[in-house]
């Protein structure tokens, strides 16, 4: 006999629960945000990192089940989603972390429970990261935003807290408010950079976080890179995967050579450029040229970059 579709989505659910439970460790390459940390035995279930993006957040509770002062803001946001096994409350979570932010310099905005927040609506307007990474009980969870300023920078933080069966679960947003950089390095400025100074650096090839595989947005550059090699067809480049270093130093090697060769093998399969013409290496940290100390000198090296034979 079939099983009900209502059944299905349960055993999916309790399914992914169990796989979320075995979890012992950070998944790779989570970190946590520098001066905010963690609650003491959690791991982190999910991270993802972009240099220009929007987040949501509230910045005053709901009323008659609508927003009184949500924001969109746009720079460069850090999603952290945590799991602590069961013991604490999420009172006592989300305190630890109300604490700690305070300690950063941040200033309070908004710190609820779930009726005060607005309830079920409420945690609809929050950007949370998907099951298993991180789980939204409508019916209990504590929200907290805060933001500071700093030299002239402005941060927002916001953390949600709510509990699956007994484990308690909470998300780290950070927003790092900027306007978004000119990524977009054409043909011309390309054939210019290879001709002064034998290379060129390019930061509109994006890829997620520890991972080797193009994003849609790339393709604007991409573009550019088939357009130079199409207008000076006995020109060859050298395609050089960089990162910043945070990681082990040979994940580090291997990430950037893998991020080299699938540009190489989309400019091959989408562009028609002859393998020939486009040689691949990786050099991981090896050659940064922004300070791997702070946010921006990072950012300033996870590159790819062209190079001259």
């Amino acid at each position: 006999m079939p099983i009900p579709c209502r059944m299905l989505a349960v055993l999916a659910l309790l399914s992914l629960h169990t796989a979320a439970s075995a979890q012992t460790r950070d998944i790779a390459g989570g970190r946590d945000y520098p001066g905010i940390g963690r609650f003491a035995g959690s791991v982190i279930t999910g991270y993802v990192v972009k240099d220009f993006d929007a987040a949501r957040m509230q910045a005053a509770p709901f009323k008659d089940g609508q927003p009184t002062d949500a924001r969109r803001l746009e720079g460069r946001i850090v999603r952290i989603a945590y799991r602590t096994n069961p013991g604490p409350s999420i009172l006592e979570v989300s305190r630890n972390f109300e604490t700690q932010l305070a300690k950063a310099g941040f200033e309070n905005l908004l710190a609820c429970d779930t009726d005060a927040c607005g309830a079920i609506p409420f945690t609809e307007s929050v950007d949370t990261l998907p099951v298993p990474q991180m789980w939204v009980d409508g019916f209990n969870y504590r929200y907290f935003a805060g933001r500071k300023s700093e030299g002239g920078r402005e941060t927002y933080a916001s953390v949600l807290v709510s509990q699956n069966n007994q484990d308690i679960y909470a998300q780290v947003t950070v927003a790092e408010l900027g306007a978004i950089a000119n990524k977009m390095v054409d043909a011309a400025a390309m054939a210019k950079g290879l001709g002064e100074t034998g290379h060129i650096a390019l930061y509109g090839i994006y890829f997620d976080t520890d991972k080797a595989v193009l994003k849609p947005e790339s393709r604007p550059t991409l573009e550019q890179i088939a357009k130079l090699l199409t207008s000076q067809p006995q020109l060859s480049v050298f395609i050089v995967g960089h990162t910043d270093s945070q990681g082990p130093y040979e994940y580090n090697l291997d990430l950037s050579k893998r991020r080299a060769e699938a540009v190489a093998a989309e400019l091959v399969k989408s562009f028609r450029i002859a393998q020939t013409r486009l040689r691949t290496a990786g050099v991981g940290l090896l050659a940064p040229v922004g300070s791997n100390a702070t946010d921006a000198g990072r950012a300033l090296n996870r590159r790819v970059e062209l190079v001259a034979p």
